[in-house]
């Protein structure tokens, strides 16, 4: 992980790009019709797998190519017929050459077999494709009816509600208000860093969806608190060098949650350090990092987020946009413990410390 560096806001200007990712039959068809009809949606690119497994009502389709579709409220359809990253490059290409729309931010539906990770690691590690789009969120749709059977079994459906930034519950309506609750409770002990919301016959806010990621180096402490963590949540009390977690997720089909808090702030090397060798040695179980980190010399904090061994490039925000000065990182793990985390960051912080 190198150390920031920036001439210029890396974050503005790039397009938002929104994971709808969530197992067999959870509703992604029933929200992406939702997405596309709301006005604050029009300028939007869709990449699908397949038209036909997303089922767009006939009437939003005016015309089409071999892998592109015009929607008829001015978004593009587009389908994956190589890669994602093939896909994503070609969408750019032809959008300033001004043959497609000039869309303002891209939906990318996963199958419901699909793991996200892979998709992730796409936007971190191609350095053509991060100069132009930016991660916004990972919305992760869990069926009410089947969801606490699937959490359980399916691998693929724990992974994808583990990385999540926003968890919408669907099929509500037909479920029984109990399964809905002991699902509720079993998303919250996996990920209490995702925001939830329980879709009404499909119909969920399309404003809890959408502008999630920091969207530029001057981020309010309202739109940092959006992206890290659900809004009211609680700050640890002042402390030691190395805070405990706000919550703690029970560890569910081998996955948790937590939050570190930093009271001292890091050089640079130290916290890219402690990121090595955590990634070197777990790299499979560090499903998802994203927070902000207090470098000492920094006006302000950090930026960085990452998946197992990848990382976005780090991102100097221009100065602290309240008076928190503490780092603050969010871990979703498998089979690793926080205190094992907490005991590398503090060894790493003992030997950073200030020569004599």
């Amino acid at each position: 992980m190198q150390a920031p560096a920036q001439a210029r806001d890396p974050l503005a200007g790039k397009l938002p790009v929104s994971l709808i990712t969530g197992f067999l039959g959870s509703g992604k068809t029933t929200l992406l019709r939702r997405l596309l009809r709301d006005p604050g949606m029009n300028r939007a690119a869709v990449i699908i797998n397949e038209f036909g497994e997303v089922g767009i009502d006939h009437e939003l389709v005016a015309s089409s190519s071999e892998s592109m579709t015009l929607l008829s409220n001015g978004c593009l359809c587009c389908s994956v017929r190589t890669d994602l990253q093939e896909t994503l490059r070609e969408l750019f290409i032809r959008r300033r050459a001004g043959e497609v729309i000039d869309f303002e931010r891209v939906l990318i539906e996963t199958s419901g077999l699909a793991d996200p990770v892979p998709v992730l690691h796409t936007l971190q590690s191609d350095g053509l494709l991060g100069a132009q789009y930016r991660l916004d969120c990972v919305v992760t749709l869990v069926d009410a009816v089947n969801g606490l059977q699937n959490l359980g079994d399916m691998p693929e459906a724990a992974k994808q509600a583990a990385v999540a930034d926003r968890i919408v519950i669907t099929k509500s309506d037909i479920a029984k208000p109990e399964s809905v609750a002991a699902l509720e409770a079993r998303l919250e002990a996996m990920n209490p860093y995702a925001a939830r919301a329980v879709a009404v016959n499909g119909e969920v806010e399309v404003a809890f969806l959408r502008d999630i990621g920091p969207r530029s180096v001057r981020a309010t402490p309202a739109e940092l608190d959006r992206w890290l963590a659900p809004s009211g949540e609680a700050r640890p009390a002042q402390g030691a060098y190395l805070r405990e977690r706000v919550r703690a997720g029970a560890h569910d089909a081998s996955i948790g949650s937590f939050c570190l808090w930093f009271e001292k702030p890091f050089t640079w090397d130290s916290f890219a350090a402690a990121v090595q060798v955590l990634t070197s040695l777990r790299r499979p179980d560090l499903l998802r990092v994203k927070g902000l980190v207090n470098v000492a010399g920094e006006p302000g904090p950090v930026l960085v987020q990452g998946v197992q061994h990848v990382f976005h490039p780090p991102v100097r925000l221009e100065a602290w946009p309240g008076p928190e000065r503490r780092s603050r990182l969010v871990f979703i793990t498998r089979k690793l413990a926080r205190e094992a985390v907490e005991a590398l960051f503090a060894a790493v912080g003992m030997l950073d410390a200030p020569r004599a």
